[in-house]
């Protein structure tokens, strides 16, 4: 039995306080997708927010991608340059950027800029009281707000992926074509070579999964923030701090599910 006040208390409190943080945003998210099928009475609010959330990260995730995808294709040149493979250089971009850096980076732009929006929207929500008159109005404010909440960063997730990897592979072109001189029929077959069918389907799967927990935590932190601004400004940080651990868990889980299912195909 722990004592009060001792070292071991201290960490089951903890414990039981991230256990119970946990189990509250599995409610959430079911209560979420429980009423998904009503779609007509959520859905002008799962436009209004594509339509919020395409606006906000496009742009930034263009800027991401370009230069990202240019020092993959710098860095990894590079190295191909030492061993004499210099036209592989394409294959290890796009692999990079399709399997790997596009739905992270989309996930991560709709938790940074959209997520935290979301995160003070309802946060401010919650201080105002506008919760529990929506609860009094005999609305659920879980189907009104938050379902077409996940659906709309899922879609949205999903659409980012090919302009990452556009985004990247125009960044790649440039460095491995116009800087180190491959040739581009090189880079291109390259690039083609090791990519198949199924790993963009997965891609658009974590892109879709990210995307939906980036919503789910930034609802449930808007939802459960402490009522007063300074417990607005913790959640939106706790929220992105939360959705980040929790799509690298998952991209590492999934991506390590689906090389045991299709082992990544050789040269």
């Amino acid at each position: 039995m722990a004592v009060p006040g001792s070292a071991s208390g201290f960490v089951g409190r903890k414990a039981r306080s991230v256990l119970g943080q946990v189990g509250d945003l599995f409610v959430i998210v079911l209560e979420g997708l429980r009423r998904s099928w009503d779609v007509k009475s959520w859905w002008w609010e799962f436009v209004d927010q594509c339509w919020f959330l395409a606006r906000v990260t496009s742009v930034p995730v263009l800027l991401v991608s370009l230069p990202l995808g240019a020092t993959v294709a710098l860095q990894v040149g590079e190295l191909a340059w030492q061993l004499g493979a210099g036209s592989a250089t394409g294959s290890a971009v796009f692999v990079g950027l399709i399997r790997e850096v596009a739905p992270l980076a989309s996930a991560l732009l709709i938790a940074g800029a959209g997520g935290s929006a979301m995160t003070s929207d309802i946060g401010a929500r919650h201080i105002r009281d506008e919760l529990s008159a929506m609860e009094v109005m005999s609305v659920n404010p879980i189907h009104r707000l938050v379902t077409p909440r996940m659906w709309a960063a899922g879609t949205i997730a999903v659409c980012l992926c090919p302009l990452v990897i556009l985004a990247g592979a125009s960044g790649g072109y440039f460095f491995n074509v116009v800087v180190q001189g491959v040739t581009p029929g090189a880079y291109f077959d390259g690039a083609l070579s090791l990519v198949v069918s199924s790993d963009l389907y997965v891609t658009l799967f974590k892109a879709w999964i990210f995307g939906f927990i980036a919503a789910a935590v930034a609802c449930y932190k808007g939802m459960t923030c402490a009522t007063s601004p300074v417990g607005v400004g913790r959640a939106v940080n706790q929220a992105t701090v939360v959705t980040f651990m929790l799509v690298f868990t998952f991209n590492y889980v999934i991506s390590a599910v689906y090389f045991l299912a299709y082992p990544p195909r050789s040269l």
